[in-house]
């Protein structure tokens, strides 16, 4: 027997006409407190507000930051700064320890350098100049090995 799964979850049904229910309170409730601020403050002291609740209620409306409601981001952002917070202070590493490292990411840095140069600038006569440093390193450090 084959069941029908249900997709598209997330997607909102449209109740009133282009508008979801959710979208359809927040615009009713903003016009609502947009008549109320008109009727206690008048048209003049109260374009402000009233431009104020109707941008809030147009973004808590239409507005979906990472795909999700606004009002899911203000939830997290209220609890957030509510919330206690738990800052632990970690003392560093030893300075020598740190400066050691950034020492070695230098060196490292300057042999791919030298290394990249030497890729791009090598000729024939170059080639063997390199070789025969390389075989002047090798007995030096047999020599080395021998006195120790």
């Amino acid at each position: 027997m084959q069941f029908k799964v249900p997709q598209f979850l997330d997607i909102e049904d449209k109740i009133f006409g282009p508008f979801t229910f959710r979208q359809f309170v927040y615009l009713a409730g903003g016009a609502g407190l947009c008549f109320i601020l008109y009727k206690i403050l008048g048209l003049l002291f109260g374009l402000i507000p009233m431009l104020a609740v109707a941008g809030f209620v147009l973004a808590l409306a239409f507005y979906r930051p990472n795909n999700k409601p606004l009002l899911n981001m203000l939830e997290a952002g209220f609890k957030f700064y509510a919330q206690n917070k738990l800052y632990i202070w970690k003392r560093r590493t030893q300075k020598k320890e740190v400066a050691q490292k950034e020492e070695e990411k230098e060196k490292a840095n300057a042999e791919k350098e030298r290394m990249e140069f030497n890729k791009r600038n090598l000729t024939g006569s170059k080639l063997k100049d390199l070789a025969w440093s390389l075989d002047v390193l090798d007995l030096r450090k047999e020599g080395d090995n021998q006195s120790r």
